[in-house]
């Protein structure tokens, strides 16, 4: 979804701000709404009474802000996008707003903000369902109090790629991992009568170049891995809407590819509810024959394909009739489905507090303990002395920049100029925002008996005298990423990896704080005595990091993406097209500019499949995480009943700290083949000395083989392993399958 400023730059005039509040968090309203079955019988009947004004204006969806000298549309609040409704019919007006990490900020037009989430990224390090689930209904109550019914959330796609400038916006690399938790996030948001969507199917592997590049991947590889991210989300979430991609699959552009939008989705999965497209990424009137149902943000792209163009074909030719039907009728499912007609989105007020500690939890839980060889975290109640480097850490912690950038109702605390010429149109939506959330404040709150000091890191020689006159220092090192942008490489900007050498060669005692999107090389990783991966930590981002380097609470994130050690461990060491597409947040090229990238080099083995695959040892593998206790394991054991498979094993805690430990079994042996698949995991909190025995169901399209009849499962034995990472030897339990085709 692009920026909203974007937006309202090509407008021409932002709206009217309105002041708008928000619900307490952990108040669903009532039940969802309908039925499926229900939803689309009322949705059917109600087509059948429309006219096919009433159709169009369903599927065309409007920009809210005024274009030029026209004002905005009647009804329209600041926001993503707008479809208005139809009264004689009951039917609502859809207001759309960004994004999966909460209510975006627009540039302020609405006049106040939202409460932040953690990144994507730091969602996925949580592994805990149900928290992901509670920050979405926490995010979607606050959609509903500021007037939206429909948030464009649902971040699902893979890290094919880790210098993707979305990465930060998505959950990890693994299908299962987020499609779990990316259908949590859906049932969140939607138990306030709110639809989301799922996006960006069904596969975004980078920016640069997204409008024009073509992805290259068998459709085994693909159903293995991208899409079965989003069939699991599916299944589990319920979407009301998927949002299709800019980039081409196969030769055809996502929002008008058949095979992914009615052969797959609708055909294989049942799929009932509507597509909309990604802000300007519709190019004809065909796509709507192709299975797509809604034209977003329609003055983006080259005309109104879905408006007259669309109720003149309907009216000539019965494929378009037919469809014009069908697409009318997703859309009022999605509707019924989640109420939006029964319960509208009204004016609410806000429970603030209660909101960031929803905020705060997540960050929490999501922040990855990566290495603390000597034990010096946490940091105990005698440190005497601190100084704290870089990072902007005397103001707040970052925040990713485009359209799912949210901040709160005062705005950013510092606004670094970004990746693009600050004149440009679009050069306030990729500016590097800091949220007010200050981890200096939450440090010396922390430690009110030492004596805490701050340098901005701009001299490394400087940092380093003063890290030598503290008995601790403390680097927060950053790396910026925002949509329509890719990161050239893994490194530190501005000189940071060599601030970090600097001041571990003055101070034993260094501790690093990572603030970044994705995966960074480390080249000081052994010269530095502890390294915290704290992502985008949101609105309460910086007590969080206090919390944790001190020991209030205890770190239980395992990383959802696999760190590699150097570019050329990746199955493209050269991004693709980064030397020759020139950087453009809109992500338009020169006419007939194209740009094919074969992803069937690592094909469904993404990330730590793929150094499985390869034999290579990466830097830290996903599911790597330490913590101040430990956890054994006993009893571990796989079975095949009439449910499926499942995994029993009890996780005892053998240390002296309360803490929470994540079970993770991969498959590794899969009738003689050898290979690396996360099946199932489960997250437990545990007192010291607590044992607690679990099932933890299996993901059975993991051991599968899709083919064009569905899924297969081979006969033989499968051997799994509880593992404390993606790549780690552990415990081995293994079952005899017979041959199969999974139902779907």
């Amino acid at each position: 979804m692009k920026s909203q400023a974007r937006k309202f730059r090509l407008s021409g005039a932002a709206p009217l701000a309105l002041m708008l509040c928000v619900s307490a968090i952990g108040a669903p309203l009532a039940a969802k709404g309908a039925s499926s079955t229900d939803a689309a019988a009322r949705a059917a009947a109600t087509e059948a009474r429309m006219t096919d004004d009433e159709r169009i204006t369903l599927t065309l969806g409007l920009l809210p802000s005024a274009r030029g000298d026209q004002p905005p549309p009647e009804g329209a609040r600041p926001g993503a996008g707008f479809i208005p409704g139809i009264p004689r019919l009951g039917i609502p007006a859809l207001y759309e707003t960004d994004a999966s990490l909460g209510v975006t900020w627009i540039m302020g037009a609405r006049g106040n903000g939202g409460t932040q989430l953690p990144s994507g990224t730091a969602q996925g390090a949580t592994w805990n369902v149900g928290l992901i689930e509670q920050g979405g209904r926490m995010i979607g109550s606050e959609a509903r109090a500021k007037g939206y019914n429909v948030m464009l959330a649902g971040g699902i796609n893979l890290m094919r790629d880790p210098r993707n400038g979305r990465t930060f916006e998505y959950l990890g690399e693994d299908p299962l991992h987020s499609g779990l938790l990316g259908a949590a996030a859906v049932r969140g948001i939607q138990s306030n009568h709110v639809i989301s969507t799922i996006k960006h199917y069904a596969i975004n592997p980078q920016e640069t170049g997204r409008a024009f590049m073509n992805t290259v991947i068998d459709p085994k590889a693909l159903h293995e891995s991208d899409l079965l991210a989003f069939e699991i989300a599916i299944e589990k979430g319920d979407p009301g809407s998927i949002m299709c991609a800019y980039n081409a699959t196969n030769g055809g552009q996502s929002c008008g590819n058949k095979w992914l939008l009615t052969d797959v989705l609708r055909g294989q999965w049942g799929y009932r509810g509507f597509v909309m497209s990604d802000w300007g990424a519709v190019d004809g009137l065909e796509y709507a024959l192709a299975g797509l149902d809604q034209q977003s943000g329609f003055p983006i792209d080259p005309e109104p394909f879905f408006g007259e163009p669309l109720k003149a074909a309907a009216q000539s030719d019965p494929a378009y009739r037919k469809r014009l039907s069908e697409m009318t009728r997703a859309i009022l499912h999605a509707i019924y489905a989640n109420g939006l007609d029964a319960h509208p989105a009204t004016i609410g007020t806000v429970d603030s507090a209660a909101n960031s500690q929803v905020a705060l939890k997540v960050a929490q839980e999501g922040m990855v303990l990566l290495t603390n060889p000597a034990g010096l975290l946490p940091l105990g109640p005698d440190v005497r002395s601190v100084v704290v480097i870089g990072g902007h850490a005397d103001v707040g912690t970052p925040v990713g920049g485009g359209s799912s950038r949210v901040l709160g109702d005062e705005g950013p605390s510092v606004s670094v100029p970004g990746v693009q010429d600050g004149n440009g149109p679009f050069a306030g939506m990729i500016n590097q925002d800091y949220n007010r959330s200050a981890p200096l404040a939450a440090i010396r709150a922390a430690a009110p008996n030492a004596t805490v000091k701050y340098r901005d890191g701009a001299y490394p020689a400087e940092a380093a005298l003063a890290a030598s006159q503290a008995e601790v220092a403390i680097i927060f090192a950053t790396q910026y990423q925002t949509e329509g942008f890719d990161v050239p490489d893994l490194s530190l900007p501005n000189g940071q990896d060599a601030l970090i050498a600097a001041v571990a060669r003055a101070n034993p005692n260094t501790i690093v704080v990572l603030e970044t999107g994705g995966p960074v090389a480390m080249p000081w990783k052994d010269e530095v005595k502890a390294v915290l991966e704290a992502w985008y930590p949101g609105a309460r981002g910086g007590e969080a990091i206090a919390d944790v380097l001190f020991g209030k609470v205890n770190p239980s994130g395992r990383l959802p993406v696999t760190f590699p050690a150097t570019l050329e461990q990746l199955p493209r060491p050269e991004l693709p097209g980064l030397a020759e597409v020139e950087p453009n947040f809109v992500g338009t090229g020169a006419l007939g500019q194209k740009l094919d990238v074969d992803y069937n080099v690592e094909g469904a083995d993404i990330g730590y499949r793929w150094f499985a695959r390869e034999g290579k040892a990466p830097l830290f593998p996903m599911g790597h995480g330490l913590s101040y206790t430990s956890f054994a394991a006993e009893g571990f054991s796989v079975s095949s009943g009439k449910d499926g498979l499942s995994a029993r094993v009890t996780i005892r805690n053998t240390g002296t700290r309360a803490g929470a430990e994540v079970a993770q079994i991969y498959l590794a042996d899969a009738s003689g083949k050898k290979l690396r698949r996360l099946a199932g995991f489960t997250k437990l909190d545990l007192a010291p000395g607590e044992a607690r025995e679990v099932t933890i169901p299996l993901e059975q399209r993991v051991l599968a083989d899709w083919t064009p009849k569905g899924w297969e499962v081979a006969r033989g034995t499968y051997r799994f392993v509880l593992a404390k990472d993606a790549l780690a030897d552990g415990q081995v339990a293994e079952v005899n399958l017979p041959a199969r085709r999974l139902a779907r």
